[in-house]
């Protein structure tokens, strides 16, 4: 195989387009403004901003070396997925020590680079980042064969990434209302990947793909996914009228339609709810996620 296939299968291993998942990260370190306005906008530096770019391409580092974790891992059970099992570890194109040398200079390199220039708290974002993709993914524990229990954990690494975008400026912990909410938000989506498994799998193929799909009812994961999105609305208005953003409280009905769009994609759109960043391609997702964006910049300069 010529090296430039074999280089290009070793990248696909690697999930390089899941990088909309680490922008999370950017919405931690604006949260700092809008719960300390007074930061805003000395702190706005260009050395702040460089940065926050910097804390971006570190998690995103981590997040790929978990992504290696989950390739090895899962390569046994995607074989049994429609889709999955052309990816080139289930097809042996690849070689799991390379990704596994990989994976571990993207680590070390990491959580190198954060040691010196970043405070330890973010450090120990990067830990637990990579911590929660082996309690998912590797056994014994691997939780994501557990109901419930593998979406919850999955979505961790949404406040996850929350605190390390948070802690390049801040050093403090954030209000718990605003992290909770954006555990529930993850969870949110999350529950949509697995209510579109359990759709468009057959019973033999989710079972074999995901321990989880087989214990799972679909009435009970739309459930769950309903309870998770209120909570997060919940969360949301207590960490609004905790903090006096009441201005914040303007943006709910387009917050509403935004969770109503992504659960009816859940069960009408397979590939978009299996990876929530796809949606990002629809011209019309992406053009009301830059109105929200908008709306809550007016809510901030409005408080």
């Amino acid at each position: 195989m010529p090296a430039r296939v074999k280089g290009s299968l070793y990248l696909a291993s690697l999930r390089l387009d899941r990088w909309p998942r680490s922008t999370a990260i950017v919405i931690g370190w604006a949260s700092v403004f809008v719960v300390e306005p007074s930061r805003f906008p000395a702190a706005l530096t260009p050395g702040l901003i460089v940065k926050l770019a910097l804390a971006f391409v570190l998690t995103w580092m981590v997040s790929t070396a978990n992504y290696i974790v989950n390739e090895i891992a899962d390569a046994p059970y995607d074989a049994h997925h429609p889709q999955k099992k052309y990816r080139p570890l289930v097809a042996k194109e690849v070689r799991v020590p390379v990704l596994v040398g990989v994976g571990f200079i993207l680590v070390t390199a990491s959580l190198a680079i954060a040691h010196v220039i970043f405070n330890p708290e973010l450090v120990l974002g990067l830990c637990a980042l990579l911590l929660a993709g082996i309690l998912y993914n590797v056994p014994p524990l691997r939780l994501k064969d557990v109901p419930f229990l593998d979406s919850t954990l999955e979505s961790a690494n949404n406040p996850i990434r929350f605190l390390i975008g948070w802690y390049v400026l801040a050093t403090a912990f954030p209000p718990l209302s605003l992290m909770a909410a954006w555990w529930a938000f993850g969870n949110f989506l999350m529950i949509g990947k697995r209510v579109a498994e359990k759709k468009f799998l057959s019973a033999e193929e989710a079972a074999a793909y995901r321990r989880s799909l087989s214990r799972y009812r679909m009435d009970g994961l739309v459930a769950f996914m309903t309870a998770n999105g209120l909570l997060f609305l919940v969360l949301f208005i207590v960490f609004a009228l905790e903090k006096g953003l009441r201005t914040f409280l303007y943006a709910l009905p387009f917050i509403v339609f935004y969770l109503v769009i992504f659960m009816f994609k859940s069960v009408q759109d397979r590939d978009a709810a299996e990876e929530p960043e796809t949606q990002l391609r629809n011209p019309y997702f992406a053009l009301y996620t830059l109105f929200l964006l908008v709306v809550f910049t007016i809510a901030f300069l409005l408080r």
